[in-house]
This record gives structure tokens, C-alpha cells and sequence, in this order.
């Protein structure tokens, strides 16, 4: 079975960002690094969550919105994936049961899938993906997780 990679630290600091601004930060890194990595261009947000009223939520659910839908997505194959998603995550952020049903389903379809805590990890995660660091017919050979707070 595929891995969910886990990057970043999960425990709070004193100076974490919301999630909003650290997937804010990833943008605007990809965008700066679009010279190295062309693809980035294509790599957007998948906007499912936040606060709506009744009447937009409905509407959001009737045009396809599904909760834990990733944050991220680059649709770019590399190394045997079809792309990447990616969850983004705050320091001290849980996995609701939703998002982690999606990321082991799209793992099984052939995507890699990354919880990233903080645009540090989601960085590194986007370049190493890009720089086909990962291959996907070594998935039981290598599990690549860098979880250093649990």
C-alpha cells in the first residue's frame, strides 16, 4: 500500500502562521521558482474549505465541493505518479477523517500525497517531487517521512 508522506513539524511554535498564510507563502515561493521548475505554474489550490453561509455551501456542494479535498494540487507526473497533492497544515494541525480518506484513496490511484506542516515542508515537498526524488516503485522499500515532533 502507498504511504502518506508526513513532513514538517506537527508541534506548535510561538511564531506559526495560520494555515492560510503558510499556503500563501508556498505560492509565493512557487512562483518565485517557476524559473527552475516551469511546472509550478500549473500548481494551484483547490478552494473546499472555509466559512460559507447555508445557501453557498449548498450551492459549492451541488457544483462537486467535497470535504477533505487536499489543499494543493500539481497536476505534473514524475516518477511513475500522476501528480502530487498536497494538505497543508499548520504546526499542532490534525487530519480530519475526510482528508485522510482522500489521500489514501489518490494514493491508490497512482498520486503522491504529502501532509505538509508549515510552507518549509510543502517547499522542500514540491522541489524534491519535482526533482524526481521520489519513485514510485520503491514505496515499500522507502518510506520518506521527516516528522520530527511526534
Amino acid at each position: 500500500m502507498q504511504e502518506i508522506l508526513i513532513l514538517g513539524k506537527r508541534t506548535p511554535r510561538i511564531t506559526d502562521l495560520c494555515e492560510s498564510l503558510e499556503q500563501q507563502q508556498v505560492i509565493t515561493w512557487a512562483n518565485f521558482m517557476e524559473h527552475k521548475y516551469p511546472e509550478l505554474e500549473l500548481l494551484h489550490h483547490i478552494p473546499n474549505g472555509g466559512k460559507r453561509s447555508k445557501s453557498e455551501a449548498k450551492r459549492f456542494q451541488a457544483e462537486g465541493v467535497k470535504s477533505g479535498v487536499p489543499d494543493l494540487c500539481l497536476p505534473v507526473p514524475r516518477s511513475g505518479y500522476h501528480g502530487l497533492y498536497i494538505e497543508m497544515k499548520k504546526q499542532g494541525g490534525v487530519i480530519s477523517k475526510d482528508q485522510s480518506k482522500w489521500l489514501q484513496e489518490l494514493s491508490k490511484q497512482g498520486y503522491m500525497v504529502a501532509v505538509c506542516y508549515g510552507s518549509e515542508a510543502a517547499e522542500q515537498m514540491l522541489e524534491d517531487y519535482l526533482a524526481g526524488r521520489y519513485r514510485k516503485e520503491e514505496e515499500n522499500e522507502k518510506c520518506y517521512a521527516k516528522n520530527g515532533g511526534e
